[in-house]
Parts: C-alpha cells; sequence; structure tokens
C-alpha cells in the first residue's frame, strides 16, 4: 500500500518547518565561517607590547627594564636584568622561592607587577653577599647542610635576613613564622634551623 505524502505544516506566520530548518542551517555555517574569520584576523594582527620604562634600585644599585605591563617583578628581574636568584617555581606565590625584599619587606615577586616597584628599592639573593664574601646566614647554610636541590634556599635565605634584621635572637616559634611562606620540598627543615640559630649567634657576638 503506496504511504501517503507527509504534508508540509505552514506555521501561522508563514513560515514552513522545512524552510525554518533550512534557514537555521545556513545561519549556522555563516555564523562559523565568519568566526573563522574573525580568529584569522586576529591572529595576523601584529601584536601591541605597549612597553614601558621601569627604573628602580636594584641591590644599591639604579636599574632600568623596558616591561609590558603584564611583567611580574620576578620575570623582570630573571629576563631583563639576569638576576635569576629569585626562582620560578609555583608561580602564583604558594612556595615562596621568588622571594625578595621591596623597600625592606619581603614579597613573592611572581605576583607584583614590575610596574609597582617603579622607584623602589629592591634585594635580591645576590645583593646579599658583599662581593665574594658570604653572610653568616649563607655560611651557615652551607655548614649545616641545610639545602639540597636549591631552589627554594634563595626565598628562606630572604626571609630570614629580612627576620633577623629585626629579631636577632629568634626562638622556634619566630623562624617558623618567619620562614611560614616557604616551602621545602626535599625537607631540609631541621637543618635549617639549625643554620639559622647558628647565624643569629654568629652575629650577635660580631656586635658585642
Amino acid at each position: 500500500m503506496a504511504k501517503e505524502p507527509m504534508l508540509e505544516l505552514e506555521d501561522p506566520r508563514g513560515v514552513s518547518r522545512r524552510s525554518f530548518l533550512r534557514g537555521a542551517g545556513a545561519g549556522a555555517a555563516a555564523s562559523a565561517i565568519g568566526g573563522a574569520a574573525v580568529e584569522s584576523a586576529e591572529a595576523a594582527a601584529p601584536e601591541l607590547s605597549g612597553k614601558v620604562t621601569l627604573t628602580m634600585t636594584v641591590n644599591g644599585k639604579a636599574a632600568t627594564a623596558q616591561v609590558e605591563p603584564r611583567t611580574t617583578l620576578l620575570d623582570a628581574l630573571r629576563n631583563q636584568l639576569d638576576l635569576t636568584g629569585a626562582k620560578k617555581v609555583c608561580d602564583r606565590g604558594e612556595c615562596g622561592a621568588c622571594t625578595v625584599m621591596v623597600d625592606g619587606k619581603t614579597v613573592c615577586s611572581c605576583l607584583m607587577f614590575a610596574v609597582d616597584a617603579q622607584g623602589k628599592r629592591i634585594t635580591t639573593v645576590e645583593g646579599l653577599t658583599t662581593g665574594d664574601k658570604l653572610t653568616p646566614l649563607q655560611e651557615a647554610f652551607i655548614e649545616h647542610d641545610a639545602l639540597q636541590c636549591g631552589f627554594c634556599t634563595p626565598g628562606f635565605l630572604m626571609s630570614i635576613t629580612a627576620m633577623l634584621q629585626k629579631n636577632k635572637d629568634p626562638n622556634d616559634p619566630d623562624i617558623r613564622e618567619a620562614v611560614s611562606g616557604n616551602l621545602c620540598r626535599c625537607g631540609t627543615y631541621q637543618n635549617m634551623f639549625a643554620a639559622i640559630k647558628s647565624a643569629a649567634a654568629t652575629m650577635r657576638s660580631a656586635k658585642a
């Protein structure tokens, strides 16, 4: 028995189901082509860097760098000024490996925009030494074997140096608070604590 042909139902507004589907398909295709064209145009457009000149004092010396506004202080130090002591590890302020001092206060340089350091005094781990002479803290780290892989060491040295500038005779709670933002995946905390106490004693005796 032959099937009767399907009836094309007309919408009261004069639009059939078949014409609606055809129109929707054409619209989707046009949208896809248009989107591809926009992406192609964006890819072909030249990148606008918008670099600004940054001037600051780094480790006691005037320094100038050309940076984009989105550049972090950590990237400016490492890539523009060739100061690679501060390490780029987590890049989100959780490990403390990028710790530096800005106007005497410790900060995670991966969380600070370089432009915010304009005109400020920056101290990195490279600035702790005087020539080839290590600080008592650095010497104590070596003596007490307080480092292994070394990635976290610069950050710890900066945090502890900032503490010792204010507290010459720290106890265990003081040290824990000072390094609370620094992580050591190698687990050398016990040796670090011994090194810190030794360095503090050396510094006190030198001042006596």
